[in-house]
């Protein structure tokens, strides 16, 4: 198994968008590629699409003869550009296309991302190092109520209010430079919530705000289901109530629409082996639409 990246859903990835030799299919956030990889050994070709530069190095050696013998094109940009960059490489009518959402486990154990409550490390969260705003920026230059709305729409924070003071009043004594200090902060103030961390959803909002994760979904989302043929199916994994609410909603959209059917009444989840292996895929939701 790929250390680099853990895939989750992967056999329901791959019946969802039912891959055949010689389909073309877009992988919207490649990450480590286990999707990819799948996908390339049932005989499809692959538009893989990351932001995150070390994970485009990473799969330029993983996969080099693929990308020589032209299976699979690796393009480094945000998804929200989906259609450019798949008008760019010859995928203008594909066969299916995969969102897996949130963060990968490279980012997630890289000390240097700032993306863990697990390790002490400085504040950054951003999926790529091109982007200006960081999480430190947010923790230590939002107002109050910048820092309010930012818990409470993207983390549903029921004690946003409280973090948000308690932010701006220590801030004021020194600046919060590391993951450990703001994850101690937020736990003097959240009740322990069993396994989960108290400062899991107030990182999660803060990762969210940096990175413009909601808005860059909607946009690809759109721009993905426009490449699509008929019949084609569009797959999205998301991992927290927000990302799902917000697929949800398109889906619902596209159907009212008469343009698409949607194949997934309830979101899937994984089975209770693959959440025993990865404990990262026990809050994946996967959502399929199908175009008319």
């Amino acid at each position: 198994m790929d250390r680099f990246h853990i895939p989750v859903l992967l056999k329901e990835a791959l019946e969802a968008l039912r891959v055949k030799k010689g389909g073309l299919y877009i992988d919207a956030t490649i990450g480590g590629g286990g999707h990819t990889q799948k996908i390339l050994g049932e005989g499809g070709r692959v538009l893989g699409i990351d932001r995150d530069e070390e994970a485009i190095l990473h799969l330029k050696k993983k996969f080099e003869s693929e990308i020589k013998s032209g299976k699979l094109i690796l393009v480094r940009a945000n998804f929200t550009d989906i259609e450019k960059v798949a008008y760019d490489n010859g995928f203008e009518k594909v066969d299916g296309i995969l969102f897996d959402l949130g963060v990968s486990s490279h980012q997630l154990n890289d000390a240097k991302r700032g993306f863990s409550i697990r390790h002490n490390e400085a504040l950054d969260m951003r999926m790529s190092r091109d982007e200006a705003l960081t999480a430190h920026e947010v923790v230590n230059k939002y107002s109050e109520v910048e820092l309010y709305e930012v818990f409470a729409k993207y983390g549903e924070e029921s004690r946003a209010r409280d973090i948000a003071k308690q932010i701006v009043f220590e801030r004021k004594i020194k600046p919060i430079d590391t993951t450990g200090e703001l994850a101690d902060l937020v736990s003097k103030i959240v009740r322990n919530q069993g396994k989960i961390h108290p400062a899991t959803r107030v990182f999660q909002a803060i990762r969210i705000e940096v990175n413009s994760e909601i808005e860059n979904l909607k946009e690809g989302m759109i721009g993905g289901f426009k490449l699509l043929k008929q019949g084609g199916r569009l797959a999205i994994i998301s991992f927290h109530s927000l990302e799902d609410r917000v697929v949800k909603l398109y889906f619902l959209k596209i159907m009212n629409e008469g343009l698409g059917s949607i194949l997934t009444k309830k979101p899937i989840v994984a089975a209770n082996s693959e959440v025993e292996e990865n404990r990262r895929s026990r809050s994946a939701k996967m959502r399929i639409i199908e175009k008319i």
